[in-house]
């Protein structure tokens, strides 16, 4: 249900009719599908007769969203962990460029709280032990367990809303709950010259112990001289696991409108030469959200506000 309401407004927000949904291209991003509701049924999860055997597949939520909306051109699920919504954004990219359709619905759902999915993380000692979220801290133990949706609809061309331009993906073939603590490939993501035009950047800054260390190691070499400054989102929503890339892509194209980013909580800790600036600030040029997934699967996007060249 949450994947059906973000896909709503996103496409209430652009404006889209039925002629224009017909042969979108949907894709979309979670770490486990609908998992949640049938590994531990809560109340406002579909517990529908119709829905007992769709629910256990990755598949449902893009059928859901299809079916509710008629969306039928090509029609997708990247299941990437941790990096699956920004990945679900950059296949809809590709979509696009390559001709298969003129608009595209990116969305991205996880609902990971649920006492078995919970045990499983606690015992790969993810999970932060005191619940407070500043991911640079020395002292972070782990990461802070969220639910999320959140949806992007896209289109070719010049428009008066944010511009997605540029997306890439890696592997590491590293450890299965995170990426090796140099920060892995996550540096080969920027060329010199995307990393010299930035003017943030959204690092993936779970607050696991292995992040906490591999995060500043990417990028110091990635940016060895002047650094843009951070913008860290999960201290505020939590870590929604598959859905995370693009919630956070989404909450940055919202401030991207008015040409703004968002500050970051008080007192965040930063690695060195970097900042974390506390109050909102005006951005023109273009700001790049990184999502890190288990076992070490890289993504990065990059998107500026619309009047940005």
């Amino acid at each position: 249900m949450a994947a059906l309401h973000a896909a709503r407004e996103a496409i209430a927000d652009a404006g889209w009719g039925e002629s224009d949904l017909r042969d979108a291209a949907l894709v979309v991003g979670t770490s486990r599908g609908n998992a949640a509701g049938w590994l531990g049924p809560w109340p406002g999860r579909r517990p529908f007769q119709l829905m007992a055997a769709s629910n256990t597949i990755h598949s449902e939520p893009a059928s859901a969203i299809s079916i509710e909306f008629g969306i039928t051109g090509p029609n997708h699920v990247v299941a990437s962990g941790c990096a699956a919504g920004l990945d679900a954004v950059g296949v809809a990219m590709m979509m696009l460029e390559c001709g298969l359709a003129s608009r595209a619905l990116a969305v991205a759902v996880d609902l990971p709280l649920v006492p078995m999915l919970l045990d499983q993380y606690t015992s790969s000692g993810l999970l932060s032990k005191n619940s407070k979220l500043d991911p640079y801290h020395s002292s972070t133990t782990g990461f802070v367990p969220a639910e999320g949706a959140a949806a992007l609809a896209i289109e070719l061309g010049e428009s008066n809303h944010p511009r997605l331009l540029h997306y890439a993906c890696n592997s590491d073939a590293g450890n299965p709950v995170g990426i090796p603590a140099d920060g892995g490939r996550s540096s080969e993501l920027f060329t010199r010259d995307l990393a010299n035009s930035l003017a943030a950047i959204c690092p993936h800054a779970t607050g696991t112990v292995v992040q906490a260390v591999a995060d500043p190691a990417w990028m110091q070499h990635v940016f060895p001289d002047a650094k843009p400054p951070l913008i860290l989102l999960k201290p505020f929503t939590g870590h929604t696991i598959g859905a995370s890339g693009l919630l956070e892509s989404a909450i940055l194209a919202g401030f991207l409108k008015s040409r703004q980013l968002p500050g970051n909580v008080n007192g965040l800790s930063a690695p060195k030469g970097f900042v974390a600036p506390y109050e909102s600030f005006e951005v023109t040029g273009p700001v790049a959200k990184v999502s890190n997934g288990m076992g070490g699967h890289n993504a990065l996007l990059v998107m500026s506000p619309a009047s940005a060249r």
